[in-house]
């Protein structure tokens, strides 16, 4: 058979698009794979600060355990900014399974943080705002010594927090202010408690205007929410009732039973 020169020129046009459609997809998959490796340093990074506050109920140096937490979360906030370079001139919604584990742990620990300082809660703005990042342009710099330094260029690129991940993030919030509730009774502080009562009830009163209506992975969480927020409850409820019975330093030993009871029940119903 013989082959003309149009059906050879076809043939080459499509051998050469179907290469260009390996390297679009095997460069996508690698940037996929860099943004899940930076999603696990964020995560890995946000719990350890979370460990790290936790321990500003029994530390009585709370000041420098805020500022060590604030400077572990600016490094956490440096993985978010090679995650929004990697997503420069990209939709993130392609890639945002990759990285959005990190995300909602990132802003379960930014919220903790923001929670122990000014005991209210942490609006989805703040924390974008606070992923706003700028770099100046040195490589014009070096080509123009002479140039004025105040006309330096600045770049500037962002990673947005989406509702859903913010969602989820103050949903697995509940959950440490639950350990924190425990811990503060288990040192003789009585009152922590009935203030994270209050305010979980108010979160969860958020969540439950949202009910089934949203998305799958927020509903799933409302169940975890409300167990954190009943064995708060029952915390108060032992407090206001049998605290004066109870000597002080066995009170965390009472609500850590209490509450594996209460999750047996959970189990049972």
């Amino acid at each position: 058979m013989i082959q003309t020169p149009g059906l050879i020129s076809q043939q080459g046009s499509s051998t050469f698009l179907l290469r260009a459609f390996q390297l679009e997809l095997d460069t996508r998959h690698d940037k996929y794979e860099r943004l899940v490796k930076l999603s696990r340093d964020i995560t890995i990074e946000s719990k350890r600060t979370i460990f790290l506050l936790h321990r500003i109920t029994s530390d009585p140096n709370g000041e420098e355990i805020l500022n060590e937490s604030e400077a572990k979360l600016e490094a956490v906030r440096q993985k978010i900014k090679q995650v929004a370079q990697e997503l420069i001139g990209e939709d993130m919604y392609q890639f945002h399974r990759a990285i959005s584990p990190g995300l909602q742990e990132y802003v379960e620990a930014v919220s903790f943080q923001y929670f122990i300082k000014t005991r209210s809660l942490i609006s989805v703005k703040e924390i974008n705002k606070q992923l706003i990042f700028t770099m100046e342009d040195k490589e014009e710099e070096t080509n123009m010594p002479s140039s004025n330094p105040h006309d330096k260029q600045l770049y500037t690129w962002s990673l947005k927090v989406t509702p859903v991940d913010y969602l989820l993030g103050v949903a697995d919030l509940t959950g440490e202010l639950m350990r924190m509730c425990i811990n503060s009774v288990g040192n003789g502080d009585i009152d922590t408690p009935f203030e994270l009562s209050q305010f979980l009830r108010q979160i969860y009163d958020g969540f439950s205007y949202i009910g089934n209506t949203g998305p799958y992975e927020v509903s799933k969480k409302l169940y975890t929410l409300k167990q954190s927020l009943a064995k708060v409850e029952n915390a108060c409820y032992t407090l206001k009732v049998r605290g004066s019975e109870i000597p002080k330093h066995m009170l965390a030993d009472v609500f850590s039973t209490k509450a594996e009871m209460i999750d047996r029940e959970d189990g049972l119903s």
